[in-house]
């Protein structure tokens, strides 16, 4: 075994760290579902998380297999602040995937004040 020491560029690092998730050497995202997310005027922060939700903004999904009313729930999050849900009508077939270790991303498209309510428009695509 050679005693040399071997240069890391800083996204080997980042990927061995963990924190590596903008590395998908072969990911390609297969468009699967338009959405609008659930439940923002359940958000106690929303006013302040809208100013920074815009086109293209990216929403981590998160799996919420305890949630009470729903056990397929998958939570919409800016950063690791909830902003909404995946629709229950919508979300049974990516939760099972999600499940099995597939990847998802949603990204926004489109958003809009309506009253008291932050409409924030999506698509929803698995990585593969």
């Amino acid at each position: 075994m050679s005693q040399e020491l071997v240069k890391i560029s800083p996204q080997l690092l980042a990927l061995l760290q963990g924190s590596g998730q903008d590395l998908k050497p072969f990911g390609r995202e297969i468009f699967l579902l338009d959405i609008i997310v659930a439940g923002t005027s359940h958000c106690q922060i929303i006013e302040e998380l809208a100013e920074d939700i815009h086109d293209g903004t990216m929403l981590n999904m998160l799996r919420d297999p305890g949630n009470e009313y729903d056990p397929m729930a998958i939570g919409l999050y800016l950063d690791k602040r909830r902003v909404g849900w995946v629709p229950m009508e919508l979300n049974v077939v990516i939760s099972r995937l999600m499940d099995a270790g597939k990847i998802f991303v949603c990204r926004v498209e489109k958003t809009k004040w309506i009253d008291n309510w932050f409409r924030i428009e999506a698509k929803i695509s698995m990585i593969d």
